[in-house]
């Protein structure tokens, strides 16, 4: 099943760059090419001043309140909206439910991010949400079986199609309602084979505690083999490839962290390695 837009991928990781505000990245090429020396070998043990062009762009865009009050809800049925999270970090992740490849490698990624975020002590500072590319099917109810059955309780929000297209085109998050791989994979819930599968971008932003888009990487995670089993077992023979060798342009959990604690203002330690 392809349903996190592995077709390509490596192509695909680099044109979402592209289309997600190529001039943010021809600043970035402008103010400074080099990479940081030792960045990941770091561990985040301290406070890199710019990050390296290669892991994604920095910006500082105010996010109109027409999107930061854009209409979601979560896997409690509660409402929300990225205003919710005002006066946090937040980094955002596009996923589904029904993702047999890069989501649930990224979702691993979050976690084991948020676990070092909540070991530096920053754990009310910074919040991680994955937001659904599938309303058709991800509805509250089943964003809640998803996290009983992986046992994740990271922030799963979902909208109606008009919110989430909304919010989607802003951030310009590639995604594309495509017809299912064949053979065609297994809805983890029904049983039932799925009858359409989803393409969308990889990678995450971050938006920082006054509603400012700070940073935004269109890679796939590197969790270098490591991945909870309730999420390892979602994967098809696409998503362990991934897993295995997730290609071009990835991005480890030690660099992820850099970003956040770029935005943050204080270095975040890997502990996990």
């Amino acid at each position: 099943m392809m349903a996190s837009g592995n077709r390509g991928r490596t192509d695909r990781q680099s044109s979402n760059l592209r289309v997600r505000r190529s001039w943010i990245q021809i600043l970035n090429l402008v103010v400074g090419m080099a990479l940081l020396a030792g960045l990941s070998g770091a561990c985040g043990e301290s406070l890199p001043s710019r990050l390296p062009a290669s892991l994604g762009a920095t910006e500082d865009r105010s996010v109109p309140s027409t999107i930061l009050d854009i209409p979601l809800v979560d896997e409690r049925g509660q409402p929300s909206s990225l205003d919710a999270y005002r006066g946090k970090v937040l980094a955002v992740a596009d996923f589904l439910t029904s993702c047999q490849e890069e989501c649930p490698i990224t979702t691993g990624a979050f976690l084991q991010m948020r676990a070092a975020v909540a070991h530096a002590g920053l754990g009310a500072r910074v919040a991680f949400a994955e937001i659904s590319v599938d309303p058709e099917r991800d509805t509250p109810a089943r964003l809640a079986a998803y996290a009983k059955l992986t046992g994740i309780d990271l922030d799963l929000l979902t909208g109606t199609a008009a919110n989430l297209g909304a919010l989607w085109h802003y951030f310009g998050v590639y995604n594309q309602k495509v017809p299912e791989g064949k053979p065609p994979g297994i809805d983890w819930e029904t049983g039932k084979p799925y009858t359409y599968d989803v393409d969308h971008s990889d990678g995450f932003f971050i938006i920082d505690a006054t509603g400012h888009e700070r940073f935004l990487t269109g890679g796939m995670g590197d969790l270098h083999d490591q991945l909870p089993s309730s999420l390892a077992k979602l994967l098809d023979d696409d998503g362990q490839h991934d897993l295995a060798d997730p290609g071009g342009g990835s991005w480890t959990v030690s660099q992820g962290l850099d970003a956040i604690g770029w935005v943050v203002g204080r270095a975040i330690p890997n502990r996990a390695g």
